[in-house]
């Protein structure tokens, strides 16, 4: 119940909700049971893993402290990752991280399952969601992408990912694959938009990373971006796709 300790949570751990608290612990419970921590939305098949998906990461950790450097722990988890369209099989789950997801996630905006099954119908849009395996076992589904089409620029409404595979490069994977299927579709350039939040401060240099270049902020702190699609180079990266 100290602020400085939970300002360094926020800090240290940014996968981890910290809730402000008020002065009279009467009124923790009504705090608590408002943030909605502990509302199912969906039960999905990564939450029936859930224990397993725990044990699997202790190993990956395990792992990470014996390898001489990133690259070397990344390859040795022989990662393979499944991109595809929405569809009705994955719904619960992409419905499900799109209302979690806060960390890494670039606009935060939520849809309920009929707006996402109108984006699956709607082919101006683009929809992915990636699932990633590993030497350990499966990820599931991990990360969702909603791209909004046009003639010579798409849009991305929304790009997030689970905090559990942060740091495996799977970001740029999912942004090269993008790539690919506007340059078959002959867009010119590819534009986002990163809007703050108290949580998603982890995203917040996401597109200087992947080369885009800053447009403009707005004045809620909302800065928008755009990548030219002429003479990019897509690196060798330490996921196989399936």
């Amino acid at each position: 119940d100290n602020p400085v300790e939970r300002d360094r949570v926020r800090y240290e751990l940014p996968e981890v909700a910290v809730p402000e608290l008020p002065e009279d612990p009467a009124y923790y419970p009504r705090v608590l049971l408002a943030a909605g921590y502990f509302e199912a939305v969906y039960f999905s098949d990564e939450d029936k893993s859930r224990v397993e998906n725990y044990q699997a990461n202790a190993k990956r950790i395990a792992l990470r402290e014996t390898a001489t450097d990133l690259n070397t722990y990344l390859k040795t988890l022989q990662m393979t990752a499944i991109l595809r369209p929405f569809d009705e099989d994955g719904m619960k789950r992409i419905v499900q991280l799109i209302s979690k997801t806060n960390q890494f996630n670039l606009t935060t905006h939520r849809y309920n399952e009929s707006q996402v099954r109108d984006f699956m119908k709607n082919d101006q849009y683009l929809t992915l969601q990636v699932r990633l395996a590993d030497t350990f076992g499966d990820n599931g589904m991990v990360s969702v992408v909603i791209c909004k089409k046009s003639a010579e620029e798409w849009f991305i409404d929304t790009w997030l990912m689970s905090c559990r595979v942060v740091g495996r490069r799977l970001e740029e994977v999912v942004f090269y694959e993008i790539v690919k299927s506007a340059k078959f579709e002959g867009v010119k350039k590819i534009t986002g938009v990163y809007i703050p939040t108290e949580r998603n401060e982890i995203v917040r240099g996401h597109y200087l990373k992947l080369g885009f270049e800053a447009l403009n902020n707005d004045t809620s702190g909302a800065t928008t971006w755009s990548k030219s699609l002429d003479n990019i180079e897509i690196p060798d990266l330490p996921i196989d796709l399936l």
